[in-house]
C-alpha cells in the first residue's frame, strides 16, 4: 500500500540551513521518498528568511509541500512531529509499531507499549525535551551577549542563575528519564520503541545528538544514549541525509534553533 501511494507523489522540503530540517531530511533518505530541496538562509541574527513565511505564515522550517493526485492544490505541512506521523502513515508503515495487541483490536488501552511510546516520544521530543535546550541557547547568547564590560558581570550572572537553578537540573531529569527508557524498550530493543526503527527516534535524534554534542550525554553518564545516537548514525539513510547537508553547507551542525 505504501509503494502505492508514491505514485505520482511529489514532495518539497523547504530547507533552512542550520535547522531541524535535518530530521526531515533523513526521514525521506529512510523512506526512499523522491523529494526537491529549496533552500533558505539565514541573515546574521540567524534569523529565518523572509521568504519562507510565502510557504507558511509562520516562516519557519521544517515545512513540506505534497503534491499528489487527490489533492486540488498542494498540501503544506508544518511541525515536525505532524510531518514525521504524516508521512510515515502514509509512506512508512514499517516506521509505525503494530498498534493493538492480539484480540483487543480497537479497544480502548488495548495498544501495544511500542505504539504508545512512538505516539509519546514523537511529541515529546518538541514539548518537553526542546523547550530545555532553546532555553539553554537563549542562555549562551545572553552569557556571550556584547554589552559594555562593566555590565559583563551582570549578563554572566543573570547566564549563570538561569543555568545553575533550573536548566542543569532539568536537562538531567530528562536524560536521565530517556536512559530508563532505553533500558527498558520493548522486548529489549534496540530503539526506543522496540527493536526497529520508528517515527520517534527519528524526532529524537536531533535532540541525542545536541545533548551529546553539548557533554550533557558522556559515555559515562549516560551509556545506553550514546550506543542508541552511535547506531542512529550507523544507518545508511542518516548517512546520506548528513552527506548532503555537509554538500550543502559546509558542515552539518546540531544547534536547536
Amino acid at each position: 500500500m505504501a509503494d502505492d501511494n508514491r505514485k505520482d507523489v511529489k514532495v518539497t522540503l523547504y530547507w533552512l540551513e542550520k535547522s531541524r530540517a535535518q530530521r526531515i531530511l533523513w526521514l525521506l533518505e529512510e523512506l526512499k521518498l523522491p523529494y526537491e530541496l529549496k533552500r533558505f538562509k539565514r541573515d546574521k541574527d540567524l534569523l529565518a528568511d523572509p521568504k519562507l513565511k510565502e510557504v507558511h505564515p509562520l516562516g519557519r522550517s521544517p515545512v513540506i509541500s505534497l503534491e499528489a493526485p487527490a489533492l486540488e492544490k498542494p498540501l503544506v505541512l508544518a511541525e515536525s512531529g505532524f510531518i514525521v506521523e504524516y508521512l510515515t502513515e502514509h509512506f512508512g508503515p514499517a516506521l509505525v509499531p503494530k498498534r493493538y495487541r492480539d484480540g483487543c483490536e480497537g479497544a480502548p488501552g488495548g495498544e501495544t507499549e511500542s505504539w504508545l511510546r512512538n505516539k509519546y516520544f514523537v511529541h515529546y521530543a518538541e514539548g518537553s525535551l526542546m523547550p530545555l535546550f532553546l532555553v539553554q541557547l537563549v542562555v549562551n547568547r545572553i552569557r556571550g551577549s556584547p554589552v559594555p564590560f562593566f555590565l559583563k558581570p551582570i549578563t554572566r550572572g543573570i547566564a549563570d542563575k538561569i543555568e545553575d537553578s533550573y536548566l542543569k537540573r532539568n536537562i538531567k531529569l530528562h536524560l536521565d528519564f530517556l536512559e530508563d527508557q532505553l533500558k527498558t524498550s520493548p522486548d529489549g530493543g534496540r530503539y526506543i520503541c522496540g527493536d526497529e526503527l520508528s517515527g520517534a527516534d527519528i524526532m529524537m535524534s536531533f535532540l541525542v545528538e545536541a545533548a551529546s554534542a553539548s557533554k550533557a550525554v558522556t559515555e559515562e553518564s549516560h551509556p545506553a544514549l550514546g550506543r542508541y545516537l552511535a547506531q542512529l548514525k550507523q544507518r545508511e539513510a542518516y548517512k546520506k541525509a548528513v552527506d548532503l547537508i555537509v554538500e550543502l553547507e559546509g558542515s552539518c551542525e546540531v544547534i536547536p534553533r
